[in-house]
């Protein structure tokens, strides 16, 4: 996809691909709406997709798959061990990043469940860029703990930082001092940090922590789930890399680190994941695990169809007119929100459009999770499902206190070749009325809390009846439209 320039001085972005297979989509009317967030919790995670009209709540596993992908599927060798289709991944993964083995896994967590368990012991640290929720998870039910070690520029929500997810590395340097080398179980760098709305990392940055790690004998880890968009906004703002082809700028990457891991639920498009190193100490030391949590080595919890699409979505990975896609339509409903005044995170990252809940709903304590309580609204108005990316997302203390969030996010997500641009659009002029009409919007507060990743399934309920003025605002605006 391109950016183009209309006659009409409009720039706007433009698919390069066209649509083969659709899917029905329904929208259903307000009071339904209001009737299924209220069955959900006002958890949109437990809202049915039947409910749910242009489905944004995350990237993981709903990207479209090309017409190349779906035909490799056919080819898949259907065996338990030993499988050319997993000969097949193996070899576009060495290809693509240089790495010598590979551990196939059912998705990303499955790889963070393993790294922890082989690396992390209790009382160790793990410094990152920015957490993410099952990757800190992991590590703490392992003993360890992270530090966040991000430059300061990444919790500024407006901004032109154009690499607001790389690492500080005086604060680096600091924690590992003071803490000694011996208690840094790794370091993990996160492409495009999901929770500070995908904000990306530099290769000069990488390099730097990359030396900082030589210096105590660490190991760096990659998290390149979401390496995608992050290569892409490399190629397009980072002067060093500007010359480079995609595939240079990935193999420089992955030579800097010890280990890579992935989802492919993002990076491939597919349903998967897996691990990949070079060093075979550490290969040895994980590959157990592998057997034991995921299935035979050579599917690693994958079905054969899946490994066969993933090993053309990573090549198509490489295409510079697919990794742009993603970003540019993100970068459009960013900036054409930003014309409406609604608060949204800037630079425009990848993964999705993020929106500044902590200023959208200013009257809302975090204590009330505005983020969480601006997805449930919404959802109401426009049968659009976001993912809240705040405290909700948090957990509580060992004393049972709650944990602020940095940030309160809404966070957008925009599969890749999902939705066109007039759905962006219908979103862009939903989320626009529910701004002007944002003092209406009230807190929520739990019914039913789980002690560990309870944005998942936690349910929850208003402090107020304020769904309901809303709903009654909604249709006095709109009548019998949807």
């Amino acid at each position: 996809m391109s950016k183009i320039k209309f006659h009409s001085g409009e720039n706007v972005p433009l698919e390069m691909h066209k649509v083969r297979i659709v899917q029905k989509l329904n929208l259903p009317p307000v009071e339904d709406r209001l009737k299924a967030m209220e069955e959900a919790g006002y958890n949109t995670f437990l809202l049915k997709n039947r409910d749910v009209f242009m489905d944004m709540l995350t990237d993981s596993g709903v990207n479209a798959m090309s017409d190349k992908q779906q035909a490799a599927m056919l080819e898949a060798d259907d065996s338990y061990a030993g499988s050319e289709t997993f000969t097949k991944l193996e070899n576009k993964i060495k290809e693509i990043f240089g790495t010598e083995y590979f551990l196939p896994t059912h998705q990303g967590r499955a790889c963070e469940n393993i790294i922890s368990q082989s690396f992390v012991k209790p009382g160790t640290i793990v410094p990152m860029n920015y957490h993410f929720t099952t990757t800190k998870a992991h590590i703490v039910l392992n003993g360890g703990r992270i530090e966040e070690i991000f430059i300061d520029e990444a919790l500024n929500l407006t901004s032109d930082n154009p690499f607001k997810g790389n690492m500080d590395l005086d604060k680096l340097r600091d924690l590992i001092e003071t803490s000694g080398a011996d208690k840094i179980a790794f370091v993990r760098l996160e492409a495009g940090t999901n929770l500070i709305g995908g904000q990306p990392f530099a290769v000069e940055n990488m390099q730097q922590v990359r030396k900082v790690c030589d210096e105590f004998g660490l190991m760096l880890i990659l998290d390149a789930s979401l390496l995608a968009d992050n290569l892409y906004f490399i190629k397009e703002r980072e002067e060093q890399c500007k010359e480079m082809t995609v595939r240079e700028i990935t193999r420089t990457i992955a030579d800097l680190a010890d280990i890579i891991y992935f989802s492919a639920r993002k990076l491939g498009n597919a349903r998967g994941g897996g691990i990949c190193t070079n060093n075979r100490d550490v290969y040895m030391k994980m590959r157990e695990y592998i057997t034991l949590y995921e299935g035979f080595l050579t599917y690693g919890g994958m079905s054969v169809r899946e490994m066969e699409a993933i090993t053309v979505g990573l090549e198509e990975t490489m295409d510079e007119e697919m990794i742009n896609q993603g970003p540019q339509f993100i970068s459009f409903m960013t900036e054409e929100l930003i014309k409406k005044g609604v608060p949204v995170v800037t630079p425009a990252g990848g993964l999705g459009c993020h929106i500044n809940a902590m200023e959208f709903v200013d009257h809302i304590p975090q204590s009330a999770y505005p983020a969480g309580a601006l997805a449930a609204a919404l959802y109401i108005v426009s049968g659009i499902r976001g993912m809240e990316r705040g405290t909700l997302s948090e957990q509580r203390d060992e004393e049972g206190n709650e944990t602020l969030s940095h940030m309160e996010l809404l966070r957008l997500a925009m599969p890749r070749r999902v939705f066109t641009l007039s759905q962006v659009k219908y979103a862009v002029d939903r989320i626009a009325w529910l701004y002007e009409n944002r003092k209406l919007i009230g807190g929520l507060e739990f019914t039913e809390e789980p002690s560990v990743l309870r944005f998942f399934f936690g349910k929850l309920t208003t402090s107020t009846d304020w769904q309901n003025k809303l709903v009654a605002k909604f249709k006095a605006d709109f009548g019998d439209s949807l």
